[in-house]
């Protein structure tokens, strides 16, 4: 039987990366597979987090993804200008400049060829340059050094410097969200962040296969990003190799090499600029929220950082065993609501719709459950509050449940203080 053939790292593995390893991030269509979203969601971000609506399905269907639009990326001149992040508006996009000479696929691939060490190449994938705004240039290879074939693949972007983009890009993830070996991010004498990770193609192990990944943002906005694997295939193939053939070092330097600069300058800009999406809650930051309205009798052991307003999570002990909890807060899901709802769901006086389902957990490890209390009001506003009998998504189970119980998420999913100032 035939493996499964590695896909364009810039519509897959890039994306995953810019995800919320929590599922809080989204691309641009709508998906109700739960086993696979919840392992794209959590690889790194592989964390690397798209700051996007993000949708938790309640009932069969499980945890997905839903939302609109793309991060905000700036051109790399310092321009008020977007990529626009619709198919839609990459329809009406301008080409390239005739001043910036596009760049076809086959020199992607020979560029990332000539950058690797001695070694023989198949499989051969890659994409250009010049006419597509919506659509980065990549290159993906089947590389053997002699030591066993191994996937390796480099795709070129925008990020605005010091945006959220470019700092899930180059920060490292979370170990409750995702599990890896090394992390390590560096600034160069440039003012360029370098991240080098150490981590898994599948977050609950179930296959050895590695995936280790290095992103680079320049202070011109330059994205440039390498992954690589130890296997023939991202997925399906056996591993080959015990690590990917490039260490970290030799990452660094492929990742940094100027011959990326003229690619990534080949990709045009579009005189469309990206529309806002819309706000997000306005009563502080989610984690404060949750923190603020879990039960009496449970202690907070760790909680997620920052001030973002659309996901949190906490770490919770009752005394009987960790318990993770997470909430994901959404300002207006009404266009999916049809595949989050169903007509045996329970709904209240005001509108608002509620949907619980009490299952396994996503990433397959035995023992963990997860529960789930999805909310819905008339206007579209929406909170998920999710809770597992583990403190990971990707570790053994610490106890029988959760810590919460449904009435308990449903009381703290409903509570009007996810929209205080909203």
């Amino acid at each position: 039987m035939p493996v499964e053939q590695h896909s364009d790292p810039s519509e897959e593995h890039l994306f995953e990366e810019r995800l919320s390893t929590a599922l809080h991030q989204v691309g641009g269509t709508f998906h109700g597979d739960r086993a696979a979203l919840g392992a794209a969601g959590a690889a790194h971000g592989r964390r690397l987090r798209m700051r996007r609506r993000a949708a938790f399905v309640s009932g069969a269907a499980g945890v997905a993804l839903a939302g609109v639009g793309g991060v905000l990326v700036v051109p790399w001149d310092g321009s008020s200008a977007a990529r626009p992040s619709s198919v839609a508006a990459a329809r009406h996009a301008a080409p390239s400049s005739p001043s910036t000479p596009a760049v076809g696929e086959k020199e992607v691939i020979r560029t990332l060829e000539q950058l690797l060490p001695k070694g023989t190449f198949s499989n051969e994938e890659g994409r250009g340059a010049g006419q597509d705004p919506d659509a980065r240039p990549y290159a993906s290879v089947v590389y053997d050094d002699g030591k066993g074939p191994a996937v390796l693949s480099v795709s070129v972007d925008r990020a605005e410097p010091g945006g959220r983009q470019a700092r899930e890009l180059t920060q490292c993830p979370d170990r409750t969200l995702v599990p890896y070996d090394a992390c390590a991010t560096d600034r160069l004498p440039d003012g360029s962040v370098f991240m080098v990770l150490q981590g898994y193609e599948y977050p609950d192990r179930r296959e050895d296969t590695k995936l280790w990944t290095a992103n680079l943002v320049t202070p011109g906005g330059r994205s440039v990003s390498v992954r690589e694997w130890n296997a023939a295939a991202e997925k399906g193939a056996p591993v080959s190799r015990a690590e990917p053939p490039l260490s970290p070092a030799q990452l660094k330097h492929l990742t940094t090499a100027q011959e990326w600069r003229r690619i990534a300058a080949a990709i045009p800009e579009s005189p469309r600029k990206r529309a806002e999406q819309p706000s997000a809650p306005t009563g502080g930051a989610a984690a404060d929220t949750l923190s603020d309205l879990l039960p009496k009798g449970v202690e907070v052991v760790k909680k997620s950082g920052g001030g973002d307003p659309e996901y949190a999570y906490v770490v919770v002990d009752d005394g009987r065993g960790r318990s993770l909890v997470q909430v994901n807060v959404q300002p207006d899901m009404r266009d999916v609501a049809g595949d989050l709802f169903h007509p045996g769901d329970e709904s209240l006086a005001d509108g608002t719709r509620i949907a619980v389902q009490q299952g396994p957990g996503e990433k397959g490890v035995d023992g963990v459950v997860m529960w789930t209390v999805d909310t819905m009001r008339a206007d579209g506003k929406r909170v998920v509050i999710t809770a597992f009998n583990s403190d990971t998504q990707h570790s053994a189970a610490t106890r029988s449940t959760p810590a919460l119980t449904m009435r308990q998420m449903r009381e703290m999913a409903l509570s009007p203080k996810w929209w205080q100032g909203a």
